[in-house]
C-alpha cells in the first residue's frame, strides 16, 4: 500500500509539473501569437473629430467621450483608479492570475459570484470593442484582445485609453466629460476629494454619482480612499481629514461643453451612418474628420433660451435652426438635459405638428386658384365623409367667427374649420402631394384631419419643408455635415449645393406674406393672431406659423436668412396646460432675434407677376380706414376675382353644448 501511495504521489507530481510547463508554454504561445498579430488601433478605434462651421475643432473623441491625455489628468485620480480597480496594474501582463484565483475561491465559498477579477486592460477592451454579454465566446475574444493590447501598448497608453472610455454616469463617458460635468474643472485641476468621488463612480454609475446619490457617492469615495491607504498611496491621517464639509457638485456641463451640443453630435453621427459613400467599416475604424454647419454661438444662444423659458415646467423641448442658403443645420437641440435623457427629439420624435401643417395646405390652395381673400364660413361644421363617417373639427377654445372669413385671416388666427374646408375642397391628396414636394419625408395619409397636423413629423423633417418655403420654393436636402475627410485629409464626402425649384415662386411669395399675419394686430377679430404675443419682440419681418394640439406646442418661422422650428411638450404625450402655450414662441423669438440683431434686414423681392392691394384685414374688401388696412398679395389678374366669393359647405350646424 505504501508503494502504491508513493507511485500515485509521483504521478501527481509529474502531472502537476507537466500541467505547469504546459500552462507556461501555452501562455508564451498566446503572447507570441498576440505579438505577431496586427497592432490594435486604439486611439482611432471609433474615434472621430468634429469641426464647426469655422473649421475649428469642436470635439475629439469617440461617440461617447472627449479625450484627455494622461499628463492632463490629476495624479490623485490616476492613483485612486489604479488602487480601487487594479492595484497590480503595473505588475501584470493583462491578467492578474492571483486575483483571479482569489476571486474564484471566494465565489465558490459563497456559492455565488461576489467578486470579479477584471483588470484595467480587460475593462478597456470591453469598453471599446465588446458588448457586455457573459458568453464564453465573448470571454475568449476578450482574452485574446487583452493579450494583443498588452504586447502592443505601454501601460500608460492603456491607462489613458481606459480613463477616456469609462462610464461616469449622468450620460458622461470619459474623465474629461465627467470632470467638467460634476465639478466644472479640467481633469488636471481636480482635488483629492473630487478625484476619490470620480474614481468611485464606475463601480455603479447610476448608484454612486453625486448628482443622483450624493451620500452614497461620498461613502464610495471613502472606500476608494481606504484602498489607497491600504496600497500605500495615501496616509490614513490624510483620509481622516477628508470630506469634513460638503463637496460642491456642479452637476451640469460647462460653456465649453454645452449640454445640448451632445444632441447635435448624435444627430451628426446618425447622418454619418446614412451617407452611403462612407462604409460602416471606416466609421468603426475611426480617425475621420467631420466638418459640420454648426454655429457655436447659435447653439449657445439656443440652449440659453431653452433653459430660460422652460425653467421648472418639467416640459421637454426640441429645436432645429437651418440656414436656407446652404441647407445646413447651424444649431439643434433634442431635449432639455442630455445627461438625463439622450433621446434626440429633434430627429427621432414624430409628434402631431398641429397647425404648422397649414402653410403646405394653403400653398396648394393658391396653386389651385384660391386667393388670399377667398372665403369660407367659419362656424362649427360636421362633414359627412365618403366612408359613411362624420368629422367635426373644432377651433381652439371652440371659438368661431360664425361668418365668412378670408384665407388671410384664417392663417393669421389659425382657423381649423377654414383649413378642413380648404382640404376637402381641394381633395386631401393635394396636401399629401405638396408636403412630399417640399421635402417632408414622413408618411402621411390623405385624410381631412391632415390639414390640422394629425400625423407625426419630426422637428428636423418639418424644418426641411419650411426651408423650401424660405428659399422661395427651392427644395434642398438639409443636413448637419458639409464635408468628411479621412485621417490623411482625403475628402470622402462633400455636400453639393443642389436646389430644385419645386414650387411656383409667385405663390410661394404670396404664402410667405400671408404667414406674416400671425403677428399682425390688424387681424384681431373673433380671435387674435396666434403669434401676436411675441410681435413686440420682433425687429424685422418673419413668416410664422404656430401649431397647438392637446399635447404639443409648435412654432415654425423664417425669413431669407434663417429657419427655426421649435416644439414643446411631454414625452408621454400627456396634455400640456395652456399656461405653457407661450414657451415655444418665446424660445423661438428670443433665439431668432439674438441671431439676427446684427444682420441686415432681409425679405423677399416681390415677383413681377404679383401685385399688392390694400384691403381691410378682416373682411378682405377695399377700405379707406387705415387702422384696419393691410396689404393682400395676388397673382396679377386675380386681385378682384374672389373678394366677394364664398365657397359654401352645406353641412354646417351649431356646435353642441358640452
Amino acid at each position: 500500500m505504501g508503494d502504491a501511495f508513493l507511485r500515485a504521489l509521483r504521478f501527481l507530481i509529474k502531472l502537476s509539473i507537466f500541467m505547469f510547463v504546459s500552462f507556461i508554454v501555452i501562455i508564451i504561445g498566446l503572447y507570441t501569437y498576440a505579438f505577431l498579430s496586427p497592432k490594435l488601433e486604439l486611439r482611432t478605434a471609433g474615434q472621430y473629430y468634429i469641426y464647426d462651421s469655422e473649421d475649428e475643432l469642436l470635439y475629439q473623441g469617440s461617440s461617447t467621450s472627449k479625450w484627455a491625455s494622461l499628463e492632463d489628468i490629476n495624479y490623485n485620480l490616476i492613483n485612486a483608479v489604479i488602487s480601487v480597480e487594479d492595484k497590480n496594474f503595473y505588475k501584470h501582463h493583462g491578467f492578474d492570475y492571483l486575483r483571479i484565483a482569489k476571486a474564484m475561491y471566494t465565489n465558490i465559498k459563497n456559492k455565488k459570484i461576489t467578486q470579479g477579477a477584471s483588470t484595467i486592460s480587460q475593462q478597456y477592451v470591453k469598453n471599446i470593442y465588446l458588448d457586455f454579454n457573459s458568453t464564453w465566446a465573448r470571454k475568449i475574444e476578450e482574452a485574446f484582445l487583452t493579450l494583443e493590447l498588452e504586447v502592443h501598448y505601454s501601460k500608460e497608453e492603456i491607462l489613458e485609453g481606459y480613463l477616456n472610455t469609462i462610464n461616469y454616469g449622468q450620460g458622461n463617458f470619459g474623465i474629461a466629460n465627467a470632470s467638467r460635468y460634476y465639478f466644472n474643472k479640467e481633469p488636471i485641476d481636480l482635488t483629492l476629494e473630487e478625484s476619490l468621488i470620480l474614481a468611485g463612480i464606475p463601480n455603479s454609475p447610476g448608484y454612486y454619482n453625486p448628482v443622483s446619490n450624493y451620500d452614497l457617492a461620498i461613502k464610495r469615495a471613502k472606500i476608494v480612499g481606504q484602498s489607497m491607504v491600504n496600497n500605500g498611496m495615501l496616509k490614513q491621517e490624510e483620509l481622516d481629514n477628508l470630506f469634513k464639509e460638503e463637496i460642491p457638485i456642479y452637476g451640469k456641463t460647462s460653456k465649453e461643453n454645452l449640454d445640448m451640443l451632445m444632441y447635435y453630435q448624435d444627430a451628426v453621427m446618425q447622418e454619418l451612418k446614412s451617407i452611403k459613400t462612407i462604409p460602416n467599416e471606416l466609421i468603426q475604424a475611426g480617425g475621420i474628420k467631420i466638418y459640420t454647419y454648426l454655429d457655436l454661438e447659435a447653439q449657445e444662444i439656443l440652449e440659453q433660451n431653452i433653459i430660460k423659458n422652460i425653467k421648472d415646467s418639467g416640459l421637454q423641448s426640441a429645436s432645429v435652426i437651418v440656414s436656407p442658403e446652404t441647407g445646413g443645420v447651424i444649431a439643434l437641440s433634442g431635449g432639455v438635459n442630455y445627461a438625463q435623457s439622450q433621446y434626440n427629439r429633434a430627429i427621432s420624435s414624430e409628434r402631431q405638428v398641429g397647425s404648422t401643417m397649414k402653410p403646405f395646405l394653403y400653398y396648394g390652395a393658391l396653386e389651385e386658384g384660391m386667393t388670399a381673400s377667398s372665403t369660407f364660413n367659419s362656424q362649427y361644421t360636421t362633414f359627412s365623409l365618403s366612408n359613411g363617417k362624420v368629422y367635426s373639427p373644432k377651433n381652439y377654445g371652440s371659438i368661431y367667427a360664425n361668418k365668412p372669413i378670408t384665407m388671410a385671416e384664417a392663417i393669421a388666427v389659425s382657423d381649423n374649420v377654414y383649413a378642413v374646408k380648404t382640404n376637402m375642397f381641394l381633395g386631401p391628396e393635394k396636401l399629401v402631394e405638396t408636403a412630399s414636394r417640399v421635402g417632408i419625408k414622413a408618411k402621411l395619409e390623405a385624410v381631412p384631419s391632415l390639414a390640422l397636423g394629425t400625423y407625426g413629423i419630426s422637428p428636423l423633417d418639418l424644418a426641411r419643408g419650411y426651408t423650401t418655403l424660405a428659399t422661395g420654393g427651392y427644395k434642398q436636402e438639409i443636413g448637419l455635415i458639409r464635408r468628411i475627410e479621412d485621417k490623411d485629409g482625403n475628402v470622402l464626402y462633400e455636400k453639393k449645393p443642389q436646389k430644385d425649384l419645386v414650387l411656383n415662386m409667385n405663390y410661394t411669395y404670396i404664402l410667405n406674406e400671408l404667414l406674416t399675419g400671425s403677428t399682425n394686430s390688424q387681424f384681431r377679430d373673433y380671435a387674435n393672431p396666434t403669434a401676436l404675443v411675441i410681435a413686440s419682440q420682433l425687429s424685422r419681418k418673419y413668416a410664422i406659423k404656430t401649431g397647438t394640439t392637446n399635447s404639443d406646442f409648435w412654432i415654425a418661422g423664417f425669413n431669407p436668412d434663417i429657419v427655426m422650428v421649435t416644439w414643446v411638450g411631454y414625452d408621454d404625450n400627456s396634455d400640456v396646460e395652456s399656461k405653457y402655450s407661450t414657451i415655444s414662441k418665446k424660445i423661438w423669438a428670443d433665439t431668432v432675434e439674438a441671431l439676427e440683431k446684427e444682420k441686415e434686414k432681409q425679405w423677399y423681392e416681390t415677383p413681377t407677376n404679383v401685385v399688392g392691394v390694400v384691403l381691410d384685414a378682416v373682411t378682405g374688401k377695399p377700405t379707406t380706414d387705415t387702422s384696419k388696412a393691410t396689404l393682400f398679395y395676388f397673382l396679377k389678374g386675380t386681385e378682384n376675382l374672389n373678394t366677394d366669393t364664398e365657397l359654401v359647405f352645406k353641412e354646417e350646424e351649431p356646435e353642441p353644448e358640452e
